[in-house]
C-alpha cells in the first residue's frame, strides 16, 4: 500500500507540480518530467512501474498514447493544408524514408549495431513524438504555418513510425527461417492494418456525427462516448497489428475535426487538460522504468550515434526532402533542427529491443539505450532551443501583449489607439464595416467578422491575443463572448463592460461563469462611458513616475484608469472585482479616460 501511494504521489502530484513550475518559469515541461522520472526511478529507486504493473504496463501505455494522438488528431484541420500542405507532405512522405535510411546507416557505422538492430533503430527514430512536440508548441508562440508543419509531422509520423518499427521487427524475427509466403503474409497484414485503421477511425466518426446532429446523444454522454470510442478503435486496431491503434485513433480524431461534428469544443478543453495529466504520467512512468544497467550500457559509440542523428541525419533528411519546396529558408532550418522523440519511441524501443535480443541478434541490447539517448538529447536540446532559435529566425509571433476589443465605437476605438500607443498589440473586432472605418483610418488592426462563428473564430486565431474586452452595447452578448473565450484565454483575462449594478449582483445578476470580469467599476456601463466620451473625455497614455500613485476614484471630475501596459510584456486591466491587482509601477504606461480641460 505504501509503495502504491508513493508511486501515485511521484507520478500524479509530481507531474502536475512539474507542469506548474514549467508554466511559472517558462521552462519546457518535458525536460522537468524527464528529470523527475530519472530521479524517482533509477536515481532514488522509489518507482518501479514494470515491477508494480507487470504485463499491464504496456497495454496501459498503449491506450494512454492513443488518447494523446486522438487529441492531436482533433487539431488536424484540413483547412491548414491550404498554406502548409506541400511542407506537410514533404515532412511526412519524403523525409520519413530518408530518415530511416540515414538513421540505419548511422546506427551501423557509428553506433556499431548489427544490421538487424540498426534497421530497427532507424525505424523507431523516424518519429517526432506529439507527446513532446505539442507541449513545446504551446510553450512557444510560433507562427501558424510553421507550427502546422511541426504539428502535422509529429501526429502523422507517430503511428506510421510505430507500424514501421513493428513491421521491421516482424521481418527480422522470421529472417533466416522464413519462406517467401511469410514475407507476403507480413506485407498483406501491413496493407490490411492500414485499411482497417482508416476504416476504424472514419466509420465511428460518421456514426457520431449522425447521432449528434439528430440529437440522439445526451450532452452528459458526449465526451465519455468519444473517449470510449477512441480507446476502442485503438484497441481493436492493435489486435490486427501492433501500433495500428495509433493510426486509427489519429484517424478518428481527424475525421471528427473535419466532419463538422457539433459539440467538440467542450471535448477539446477536457481533452487538453486530460492530455496534460496523461503526458506527465507517461513521461515519469517510462523514464522511471529505465534500469540502471540500461543506462550503464551508454558508450562513446552510442553518444556518437546520438550526435549524428541530431546534427547529420535529421538536417540532411529535411534539406533533401524540402528541395525546391515553398518552405522558406528559416522554416527549413527550424524543421531540420527541431525533432524531439517521445513516448512512442520509448515504448516501442523497450518492447522491440527485448524481443530482438531474445531472438539472438548480436548488439540488440544496445537498441534501447541508443533510443533513450536520442530521446533525452532531443528533449533537452530541442526543448530549450526551440524558442530562441525560432525568435532568431523570426518565426515567432510578437512578444508584445495582445488584446482584442469586441465592439467598435468611437470610445472603444479611442481606447484601442491608446493601448497601441502604449506598446500593446490591438485587434478591434466588429461585424459592421462602417464601425471599423475610424480604426482603419488610425492604423488600428481590425477584424470584420462574427467572433462566435466558425469563420470568425478561425480568423481570430490567426491574430492570437492574450486579453479580451467585450465592449458592445449588449451585456448578454458580451457575457456570451467572455464565456466562450474564457477557457481559451483564461477567465481572469476576459473582461466586459458592466451590465449595471443589478447585472453583477451575485443572486439576481449574470453568473460569473456566464460573463467576464468587470471592466472598471460596476457603474462603468457602456452608456456611461459613451456619455463621458461624447462630452469630450478622451483616452490618454501616461508614463507612471510614482509607484505609490493611488488608484483614481470614479466621479465626474477625476480621470478613470482603465488599463496599464507593463514593460511591453503584459497588460493589467482595471476591475472592481480585483482592485488590488491594479497597482501602477514606475515605467508602466497607464491608459486613462481624462475629462476635458476646463476653459481659461
Amino acid at each position: 500500500m505504501n509503495s502504491a501511494a508513493t508511486g501515485i504521489l511521484c507520478i500524479v502530484l509530481g507531474g502536475v507540480v512539474a507542469q506548474w513550475v514549467a508554466w511559472r518559469y517558462r521552462l519546457p515541461a518535458i525536460v522537468l518530467l524527464f528529470a523527475l522520472g530519472l530521479a524517482v526511478g533509477p536515481g532514488l529507486g522509489l518507482l518501479h512501474p514494470s515491477a508494480s504493473l507487470g504485463p499491464y504496463l504496456q497495454p496501459i501505455v498503449s491506450l494512454a498514447v492513443a488518447i494523446i494522438v486522438f487529441e492531436g488528431g482533433l487539431a488536424l484541420d484540413f483547412r491548414e493544408l491550404r498554406a502548409a500542405g506541400e511542407g506537410v507532405l514533404r515532412l511526412t512522405a519524403l523525409a520519413l524514408p530518408i530518415n530511416w535510411f540515414l538513421g540505419t546507416m548511422a546506427a551501423h557505422f557509428v553506433g556499431q549495431l548489427g544490421w538487424g538492430p540498426a534497421l530497427l533503430f532507424g525505424a523507431i527514430t523516424v518519429v517526432t513524438g506529439p507527446t513532446v512536440v505539442l507541449p513545446l508548441l504551446r510553450h512557444t508562440r510560433l507562427q501558424q504555418r510553421t507550427a502546422s508543419f511541426l504539428r502535422w509531422e509529429a501526429i502523422l509520423n507517430d503511428p506510421v513510425g510505430a507500424i514501421l518499427a513493428t513491421l521491421v521487427l516482424q521481418i527480422l524475427l522470421v529472417t533466416g527461417t522464413a519462406h517467401a509466403t511469410q514475407f507476403g503474409d507480413i506485407a498483406g497484414r501491413l496493407l490490411l492494418s492500414i485499411a482497417a485503421s482508416a476504416a476504424l477511425g472514419i466509420l465511428p466518426a460518421l456514426l457520431v456525427r449522425a447521432l449528434f446532429l439528430r440529437d440522439l446523444m445526451p450532452e452528459i454522454l458526449k465526451t465519455p462516448v468519444l473517449l470510449a470510442l477512441a480507446l476502442s478503435v485503438a484497441s481493436v486496431a492493435n489486435l490486427i497489428m501492433d501500433g495500428a491503434g495509433l493510426m486509427s485513433a489519429t484517424a478518428f480524431g481527424m475525421a471528427l475535426a473535419n466532419l463538422g461534428v457539433p459539440g467538440l469544443a467542450d471535448l477539446r478543453r477536457f481533452k487538453e487538460s486530460l492530455v496534460v495529466l496523461v503526458v506527465s504520467a507517461l513521461f515519469i512512468t517510462l523514464t522511471a522504468d529505465l534500469q540502471r544497467d540500461v543506462l550503464g550500457r551508454l558508450s562513446w559509440p552510442i553518444l556518437g550515434l546520438t550526435a549524428t542523428i541530431l546534427f547529420v541525419v535529421r538536417p540532411a533528411a529535411i534539406v533533401v526532402s524540402t528541395l525546391r519546396s515553398n518552405l522558406t529558408t528559416a522554416e527549413r532550418l527550424l524543421a531540420a533542427w527541431i525533432a524531439p522523440r517521445g513516448i512512442v519511441a520509448a515504448a516501442v524501443a523497450g518492447v522491440a529491443g527485448l524481443r530482438l535480443q531474445q531472438a539472438g541478434y548480436a548488439s540488440a541490447s544496445l537498441v534501447t539505450p541508443s533510443v533513450f539517448a536520442v530521446i533525452a538529447a532531443t528533449m533537452v536540446l530541442h526543448g530549450f532551443s526551440l524558442r530562441p532559435l525560432a525568435r532568431r529566425l523570426k518565426l515567432t509571433l510578437s512578444d508584445e501583449p495582445g488584446i482584442a476589443i469586441v465592439g467598435a465605437s468611437p470610445w472603444s476605438t479611442d481606447l484601442a489607439d491608446a493601448l497601441q500607443q502604449a506598446g500593446a498589440r490591438v485587434l478591434l473586432v466588429d461585424t459592421f464595416p462602417g464601425a471599423l472605418a475610424g480604426a482603419r483610418a488610425r492604423g488600428i488592426p481590425v477584424l470584420q467578422a462574427e467572433i462566435l462563428s466558425q469563420h470568425g473564430g478561425e480568423r481570430f486565431e490567426e491574430s492570437p491575443v492574450e486579453y479580451l474586452i467585450a465592449a458592445t452595447p449588449d451585456s448578454i452578448y458580451n457575457g456570451l463572448i467572455c464565456a466562450r473565450m474564457g477557457p481559451e484565454l483564461g477567465r481572469e483575462r476576459v473582461f466586459q463592460c458592466s451590465p449595471g449594478a443589478d447585472g453583477v449582483d451575485r443572486y439576481r445578476g449574470l453568473n460569473r461563469d456566464a460573463r467576464g470580469k468587470l471592466l472598471g467599476e460596476a457603474d462603468w456601463t457602456v452608456g456611461g462611458i459613451e456619455a463621458r466620451h461624447g462630452g469630450g473625455w478622451r483616452f490618454e497614455v501616461a508614463l507612471e513616475p510614482d509607484a505609490d500613485l493611488p488608484v483614481k476614484t470614479t466621479n465626474d471630475h477625476k480621470a478613470l484608469d482603465f488599463a496599464l501596459v507593463r514593460g511591453g510584456k503584459s497588460i493589467v486591466i482595471r476591475s472592481g472585482e480585483d482592485v488590488s491587482a491594479f497597482k501602477p509601477l514606475p515605467g508602466d504606461h497607464v491608459i486613462r479616460l481624462t475629462p476635458p480641460q476646463a476653459p481659461g
